[in-house]
């Protein structure tokens, strides 16, 4: 082997290599890395968006909601909430109410979402780590109070402190027009979730809420957490399917589940595309070594003159393209690594020197680019890179072995 590799190492460092071979040599390791490299990195990319997606816009978005078919809401939730959270994998139950509605402001109007939480069962929530604590605060101590995403109060130029207008609808049995219910809300807080939410949410007290919205037993429904967000479809079906009421049941696979599935299209996609990059890279070695062994012939017939063996002839070969491999994979890997672990900052600093932002928070549900390097994909795009490699020595090297020393020497 010491010999095998001793013999690859001269001959990929001959001066008399001509400058094609050389020019393809040096293709072939670029590609390989240049493929490791973006791999990575849109790798590590696409494992920001999900996990994102799961503490931030799953924050804030229910796993999995059941709510009562009737107007005057969910029978005995409080029941209902005590024997769900004794399921090992939920993490919180919390009852709620929800409407759309009309913000008023002045003279100006938005259309909102708002939904009506109890502090006592949201304080310990994921929703309560977005908000600020003093934000917190005023919302628990003002049975008046409502929360606002940033969007809304930027549409409508509210601040902290001031007093707005909810108007609700009220639907009548004999559908003729009925004005909306009026209350006015102070406003506790603002919250910034990203994206299209902040355009439209807003959060008032349970209590408040369920007055307003004429709900006898105090809430339209609960809202479910739990610690795997992809069993929310069937364990909330299971809650659902177990109380003897008329409800709706939905989770979050059903609201959101669009941008879930859209990171993964966008991984596989990701995956097929640079692994052919690699492949394509790889068999620039296939290239690379077919004209090596035309030109190193005479070194080979001498070689076997001498009593190397094919074994060794086929082992400088795959040794000289494993060279190349490895070189391109390295510096992929490391360099890839190195983007992706800083790839915020990165994007910050572009963002800066060209004045525009990468991603929008209007559009997207953050406006900054994660990136989450996991070893396993690491490991794996450098396998992937040395496998094929590996594939593309083998038919050169055979076809080195098979030189015949007579007919080599002679011409």
């Amino acid at each position: 082997m010491n010999l095998a590799l001793l013999l690859a190492w001269r001959f990929r460092n001959s001066k008399q290599l001509k400058g094609f071979t050389s020019f393809i040599s040096a293709s072939s390791t670029i590609g390989v890395g240049l493929g490791c490299f973006v791999l990575i990195v849109l790798l590590s990319l696409m494992n920001g968006f999900e996990k994102e997606l799961k503490d931030r816009l799953l924050s804030v978005i229910p796993h999995g909601e059941l709510w009562a078919v009737s107007p005057d809401g969910l029978e005995d939730w409080s029941s209902l909430t005590a024997s769900i959270l004794q399921d090992p994998s939920v993490v919180s139950v919390e009852p709620y109410a929800k409407a759309t509605g009309m913000l008023q402001f002045k003279r100006d109007l938005k259309a909102i979402e708002v939904v009506g939480l109890s502090p006592e069962y949201s304080q310990n929530n994921a929703l309560s780590a977005l908000i600020e604590k003093d934000v917190w605060a005023r919302f628990e101590s003002d049975a008046q109070g409502i929360i606002l995403g940033e969007g809304v109060s930027e549409k409508l130029g509210i601040e902290v402190g001031e007093r707005v207008k909810l108007l609700l609808p009220q639907a009548s049995d004999d559908l003729s027009l009925k004005p909306p219910k009026t209350v006015w809300l102070t406003v506790s807080g603002i919250i910034s979730i990203g994206g299209e939410l902040d355009n439209h949410l807003a959060f008032m007290r349970l209590k408040k809420a369920a007055d307003v919205m004429g709900i006898a037993q105090g809430a339209h429904g609960i809202r479910l957490r739990y610690h795997d967000p992809f069993m929310a479809q069937f364990k909330t079906r299971k809650f659902g399917q177990n109380v003897m009421q008329h409800l709706y049941m939905s989770d979050w696979t059903r609201t959101q589940g669009h941008l879930y599935q859209d990171i993964q299209l966008v991984r596989l996609v990701v995956y097929i595309a640079l692994t052919l990059v690699i492949a394509v890279a790889s068999f620039n070695i296939v290239s690379t070594l077919v004209l090596s062994v035309n030109e190193k012939q005479g070194e080979i017939a001498m070689l076997k003159t001498m009593g190397a063996s094919n074994t060794l002839i086929t082992m400088v070969f795959v040794i000289q393209g494993l060279i190349n491999g490895i070189v391109g994979m390295v510096f992929g890997v490391l360099s890839g690594v190195l983007v992706a672990s800083n790839l915020s900052d990165i994007a910050v600093a572009i963002e800066e020197m060209i004045g525009a932002k990468i991603l929008s928070g209007d559009i997207y549900f953050i406006n900054f680019l994660p990136s989450v390097v996991r070893v396993e994909e690491v490991v794996f795009t450098a396998t992937i890179a040395m496998i094929l490699t590996i594939l593309a020595t083998i038919y050169p090297a055979r076809r080195a072995a098979k030189i015949e020393p007579a007919s080599a020497l002679n011409h």
